[in-house]
């Protein structure tokens, strides 16, 4: 009787605990009606309102109005015994429970098409979001029962037309009109394998933004369907290699791609009350500010694409993309990813300002801060003087680089104000340099645009834009500026409730505690980008850079012209522009100036007119001294331009000028004064003496010389001596046309001051010796792999040996000749 008994209470607790509050499947039906999820402005205007798959949003319909491949693709990837098992997957199950059973909770899935169906129709949202055996035993129950009421194609269709895509899109004819913008009664193989593999998690899986991501998914859905037998492998290479081409359909919404990326946030932090309770979601967005942005992205687009006649040749730019931010709270204000959402011929359904492209100059920036930092060696400053000419460097893989400026200009000595305003390419190459990679990409990963340190491949072209970021990175990342060096994090959301009016998240003031840039460096870095005079030399005056009120800004251009950057900030706002097309095809001849800088100025212009005026906050213990604007160093009377510069304590310059140099000259000869040059004659003579390596861009641009025997100072950024050419790394070929004693390069070297001759040495031997300024040999070519060494004699009778330098030479190789017969 007890053991009766027992069983007895067992069997009822095991009913209680599987059965009690189970609901019936009759409650399907009634399932389906639930609360939309409303999105809104910052002002509670209506931007989207999201309503659940049930009520309407997608068109159901029938398994023989849906195309075979779908339904196989959604089974192969989901479900591949669906017709077999009855509603649930024995040995799945089993197998969860076995592995995955830790305290009661369940870790992995074993669920079936039914399963899931039953899950997401009849159980509750907390029910739903429970990890434990009992909710996987009950969900096996309701799908059994499900089974009995329904047949396997009734369960199926219910499946297709009731599964959420992403992007709006519910069932399966919601997301092909959401990404192919068609019917799903039209779609190919290939696109019925990509939307089977965007169901397991259509955030991640997104064509739209990560579109490497959704061609790796359909790729496993087309091999799913050949090991089910449903497609060959030929007819599913063929689908592999169907470029599929992404649209979209019109539905009511405003800001599109910042609803895209709002809802896919709300997704993963509150997966089950957005589509069971229904959100009121206040976003920072801007409206007013949203539809300026796409009026004035429209506007220039149009402008450049369609100049007036005898105008400039039609830019060829169809996308463009805007974020404004704020850099101390980090609420984005504004995000428009393309001109217009559902213009299919731009793809206007990506959003450039999440997509991945190159930036240009843009990052330039970010090199001199790391540079200045005054915990280094040689900190650098505002008033650091760098060669612009033309210098070789050897990057991480042991090649050559030769960075260039826009047009092949070089423009000799410049201080780092005028470098980085003017964005020329050589100076930041050389810092970067000199402080190396890592220290500018800590910096850069530190404020916010990681995905340049998940790079293993940067180099020092890096600086120059050699990599990939986001808009939206890129104004996070510019946000230290004007905030004094903190890094900022991104919000797009500033409450989410539920409809019953329960409050699930509430945006509060972030701190500014990640300190990431000294706050002076941050200042001098504003100071320069918004010197409208240090940028005269490549901008102009007033160019599009400047918006009339206090703002600082730097342009982006890339290879080709595919990409236009501008990004640029008041003290309260960060605006990041980019156009291009979402294709990467180029651009005809438009810069980050003439493309993006017009945006970035009409929008800033329109949003702040009307608040008032701001200056840049400088922080306390900046010093102002005086200094030579042409070497950056303390001015001498010989001085004649000189400049007032900021400098962090400590950084200021120490040494005098020696560009400017004085000598006696003969009035009459224009040679030095000797002896016999009587007083009247003799008159005082400033020359500009520039360091060694500059010599001959000096003489090229018409800097007069100092005459014949004068004892010159010879300023020098490198005292040591240093090879100049070849460039290192560099393969010469010999040509079987051109007669072997004129093919000769020539070996040039910076020397130190006392230079008296040098010897260059090929292999250890040497080759040839040069007497004279500026120290040039000629070497006829040898074929081989060679190491160049130069030996400076020094007229203190001590010498100077170079670093060695690796180059080689090889044969003529002749392209391989094809034959063609006639088949």
């Amino acid at each position: 009787m007890a053991l009766a008994l027992i069983i007895i209470l067992a069997g009822a607790f095991i009913y209680v605990w599987l059965f009690a509050g189970l609901p019936s499947i009759n409650q399907l039906e009634a399932g389906l009606a639930l609360p939309s999820t409303r999105i809104y402005d910052r002002n509670h205007v209506l931007l989207y309102e999201i309503l659940p798959p049930e009520q309407g949003r997608n068109t159901a319909l029938t398994l023989d109005e849906i195309p075979n491949f779908c339904e196989q693709a959604v089974i192969a990837v989901e479900d591949a015994n669906f017709y077999s098992h009855p509603g649930v997957d024995v040995v799945g199950i089993i197998r969860a429970l076995v592995i995955n059973v830790r305290g009661g909770e369940i870790l992995a899935g074993g669920s079936t098409i039914t399963q899931q169906t039953a899950r997401n129709l009849l159980l509750d949202p907390q029910q739903r979001s429970e990890r434990t055996l009992r909710r996987k035993l009950r969900e096996a129950i309701l799908a059994i029962r499900l089974q009995n009421a329904y047949s396997k194609d009734e369960i199926l269709a219910l499946y297709l037309n009731q599964t959420y895509f992403g992007n709006l899109a519910y069932g399966i004819d919601g997301a092909a009109r959401a990404y192919f913008g068609k019917s799903a009664t039209e779609l190919s193989l290939a696109e019925c394998a990509l939307l089977a593999g965007i169901i397991q998690n259509p955030a991640y899986n997104d064509p739209l933004s990560q579109q490497e991501q959704a061609e790796t998914r359909r790729e496993v859905a087309l091999r799913l369907m050949v090991q089910e037998s449903y497609i060959t492998q030929t007819q599913a290479d063929a689908a592999m290699a169907d470029a599929l081409q992404f649209a979209a359909t019109r539905f009511p919404i405003e800001a599109p791609h910042f609803v895209m990326a709002v809802w896919k946030q709300l997704e993963r932090e509150y997966p089950d009350q957005l589509y069971q309770q229904g959100l009121e979601v206040v976003t920072t967005v801007d409206l007013n500010w949203q539809n300026t942005a796409q009026q004035i992205v429209q506007r220039q687009l149009e402008s450049i694409n369609h100049p007036p006649i005898g105008g400039r040749t039609p830019a060829n730019a169809n996308n463009a993309a805007l974020v404004a931010i704020d850099p101390y709270t980090g609420q984005v204000l504004t995000m428009l990813g393309s001109p217009d959402y559902f213009d299919e011929a731009i793809d206007g359904a990506v959003n450039a300002a999440l997509a991945l492209r190159q930036p240009g100059s843009a990052l330039k920036p970010f090199t001199y801060a790391a540079a200045m930092n005054p915990d280094h060696e040689t900190p650098w400053t505002a008033a650091t003087m760098v060669m612009d000419i033309e210098t070789p460097f050897v990057t991480r893989r042991l090649e050559s680089y030769t960075p260039a400026n826009y047009g092949l200009v070089e423009h000799g000595p410049v201080l780092v104000r005028e470098a980085l305003a003017s964005s020329y390419n050589i100076p930041p190459v050389v810092a970067l340099n000199e402080i190396g990679i890592d220290t500018m990409v800590q910096l850069v990963d530190n404020a916010g645009l990681s995905t340049l340190a998940a790079n293993t491949n940067v180099d020092l072209s890096i600086t120059l834009g050699g990599g990939e970021v986001r808009l939206l990175d890129m104004a996070q990342a510019y946000s230290i500026f004007p905030n004094g060096g903190y890094r900022i994090e991104p919000s797009m959301i500033l409450s989410v409730k539920t409809r019953s009016g329960y409050t699930l998240y509430e945006w509060q003031q972030p701190g500014l505690t990640r300190h990431v840039l000294d706050g002076q460096i941050a200042y001098i870095i504003t100071d320069i980008l918004s010197d409208d005079e240090a940028r005269i030399p490549s901008f102009g005056r007033n160019s599009a850079l400047s918006i009339g009120r206090p703002a600082a800004a730097k342009t982006g251009t890339t290879t080709d012209f595919r990409d236009n950057w501008v990004v640029g900030y008041t003290p309260n706002l960060v605006v990041g522009v980019w156009v291009g097309n979402a294709d990467n095809t180029p651009m005809t001849d438009i810069t980050g100036v003439t493309g993006a800088a017009p945006i970035w100025n009409d929008f800033l212009r329109a949003v702040l007119l009307g608040q008032p005026e701001l200056n840049f906050e400088r922080p306390e213990g900046l010093h102002r001294v005086e200094i030579c604007a042409l070497s950056g160093l303390l001015p001498t009377p010989a001085c004649e331009l000189r400049r007032q510069e900021w400098f962090i304590p400590g950084t200021e310059p120490t040494e005098h000028d020696s560009f400017y140099q004085t000598f006696e000259l003969d009035r009459e000869t224009g040679l030095l004064a000797d002896e016999n040059t009587p007083p009247e004659r003799r008159i005082e003579q400033v020359f500009i003496v520039l360091p060694q390596e500059a010599r001959d861009w000096a003489i090229r641009n018409g800097i007069r010389q100092p005459p014949p025997g004068a004892e010159v100072q010879i300023p020098n950024q490198n005292t040591g001596l240093r090879l100049l050419e070849p460039d290192p790394y560099t393969v010469f070929e010999i040509s079987p046309l051109i007669p072997a004693d004129s093919q000769r390069i020539r070996l040039t070297v910076a020397a130190p001051p006392g230079t008296q001759s040098v010897t260059y040495s090929l292999n250890g031997r040497e080759i040839g010796t040069a007497t004279e300024s500026p120290w040039v040999f000629w070497w006829p070519l040898q074929i081989g792999t060679h190491e160049l060494i130069a030996t400076a004699a020094l007229a203190d009778g001590t010498t100077q040996i170079s670093e060695s330098l690796l180059f080689s030479v090889t044969d003529y190789t002749p392209p391989q000749s094809i034959t063609i017969t006639n088949p």
